[in-house]
């Protein structure tokens, strides 16, 4: 058994896709019309057949309530791996994102949280 597909909710497809591909570095790799909405997904370019990241729609009235509470309480949606850490922090960084928390050494990783501009925190993990 593996991983095959994850999810974010996010507030508008179209920035989402343009935030995780365009700033973040992943790839498209299905963007399949739903109704009013898409079957889309990303995947990193260094794995193309591996996990995907669903964007989807937060339009269910429980999603909302839920995406506020975690942010508030500085909760991030999800976890992607880095090799880097400290170079990616910067790299974003100068391409504006906004981070809510620095990088930060807890004993055998280096984490960071980062504003996905869509209503998710993510957070950037190296481990050592």
């Amino acid at each position: 058994m593996r991983i095959h597909l994850s999810s974010v909710f996010v507030d508008d497809q179209d920035k989402a896709q343009r935030f995780y591909t365009e700033v973040l570095g992943f790839v498209t790799k299905n963007d399949i019309p739903m109704g009013t909405d898409r079957w889309l997904t990303v995947v990193s370019p260094d794995d193309p057949d591996g996990t995907e990241l669903l964007l989807e729609p937060d339009g269910h009235p429980a999603v909302r309530p839920y995406k506020d509470a975690l942010v508030a309480d500085g909760i991030p949606a999800t976890s992607f791996a880095v090799d880097d850490l400290h170079a990616e922090y910067r790299r974003l960084r100068d391409l504006g994102v906004t981070f809510t928390q620095e990088p930060l050494e807890m004993g055998p990783v280096v984490t960071a949280v980062l504003d996905d501009t869509c209503g998710n925190l993510i957070q950037l993990a190296q481990h050592a």
